[in-house]
């Protein structure tokens, strides 16, 4: 467990050394992410090793909510003045995704040919 955490950590260190040290616009973690992704693909070895402990990240993963949950409830009072712009931000910026993702799906549509009454395979389906 030691050994594959270290692996993990390390990858992100690497990361975050690279990101740093190239000036580069990407997070650290990401770019670490890409290595230990890179180097999962071409060791059986190393993914045998990750496999269990990124499985039990994964179980607790709620558990890395608990310090932002903390952060939200150390600072109600100032949320509760902004509630109504926090409100409007959320519901605008939802609507904008939902939008762009309509949009990207249509632009994509178009760019393959697929047409509307086009089911699997390209064949029309009737019921």
């Amino acid at each position: 467990m030691i050994h594959a955490l270290t692996l993990i950590l390390l990858c992100q260190l690497l990361g975050e050394t690279l990101a740093r040290a190239a000036g580069l616009p990407v997070p650290g973690p990401v770019l670490g992410m890409g290595l230990m992704l890179a180097l999962l693909s071409l060791s059986d070895r190393a993914a045998a090793l990750v496999m269990p402990v990124g499985e039990g990240i994964l179980r607790h993963l709620a558990l890395l909510f608990v310090p932002a949950g903390v952060g939200v409830v150390g600072h109600l009072d100032r949320l509760g003045l902004q509630a109504g712009w926090l409100l409007l931000a959320l519901v605008l910026s939802t609507l904008l995704a939902l939008l762009a993702g309509a949009l990207a799906f249509l632009a994509v549509a178009r760019l393959t040919g697929c047409r509307d009454d086009e089911g699997a395979g390209g064949r029309r389906e009737d019921a």
